[in-house]
């Protein structure tokens, strides 16, 4: 049975507009219409702009044609999936965010997920003030953050691809650790906490804790710094972790 967001949800839903702001425009791809229109009600009621689709193939139209600020995908789509029309969209050189309302469970469909090129994702059943957090969270993100390459000293990150290179050689990083690294190289010399490590880069992790932000920092450190030399990412004592680029 397909899984909706609750109603009492919608009932307690309020207007979202911040004044002098254009209006974000969101482009909604789900196949039952019932859950398009409770969900596209909801977004007008909180002052989006909304745009919805049944298909996978009439989404890319839509996105070839005119550019949003967020693509909200369900995962199970006729003909292509949600997932597919992501990793399509992301080839293509699209750089909107995007989140995907799912049913999976398992950790290895969120990688998948997530490799697609996808942001951020929502498990059905939600609540409709949870979804409108996660846009918000995205909604948020700088532009910068979509760049598809970055380089500090002998780090390169090609964001499209998901590859890593340190001094030129491919390093193989796991979806959370490239994530991670990104944000990283996104703020060079900034101190984070793990807690704000969390909130920034995995919203839609329950399970996470600053002690998974620990052990993905160890992890990423043994892949990326160089033997002998201190490492890119520095404890700073009592507050967390500033990257540090090599010159």
């Amino acid at each position: 049975m397909r899984a909706y967001p609750t109603q009492n949800s919608l009932m307690a839903a309020r207007t979202y507009r911040i004044a002098g702001t254009r209006q974000a425009h969101i482009l909604l791809v789900e196949d039952s219409e019932e859950m398009a229109s409770l969900i596209s009600a909801w977004l007008h009621r909180e002052g989006y702009e909304v745009t919805t689709c049944a298909t996978g193939e009439e989404a890319l139209d839509h996105l070839k044609a005119r550019s949003f600020d967020l693509v909200i995908f369900d995962w199970m789509l006729p003909g292509k999936s949600g997932l597919e029309v992501c990793k399509s969209y992301r080839e293509s050189g699209g750089k909107c965010p995007s989140l995907m309302l799912t049913t999976l469970t398992h950790v290895d469909d969120v990688e998948v997920g997530l490799d697609s090129g996808c942001d951020d994702y929502l498990r059905k059943p939600f609540e409709l003030k949870e979804l409108c957090a996660r846009i918000r969270a995205l909604l948020r993100r700088p532009a910068e953050f979509q760049a598809y390459d970055m380089k500090a000293g002998d780090i390169t990150l090609e964001t499209k691809t998901h590859k890593v290179f340190r001094c030129g050689q491919e390093v193989h990083l796991l979806p959370k650790e490239f994530a991670l690294l990104r944000f990283f190289m996104l703020h060079p010399d900034q101190v984070f906490s793990p807690e704000c490590l969390l909130d920034n880069i995995w919203p839609s992790d329950s399970s996470a804790s600053p002690d998974s932000i620990r052990t993905y920092v160890k992890r990423l450190r043994k892949k990326i710094d160089a033997p002998g030399e201190p490492s890119v990412i520095a404890n700073v004592h009592g507050v967390g972790y500033k990257f540090q680029p090599r010159k």
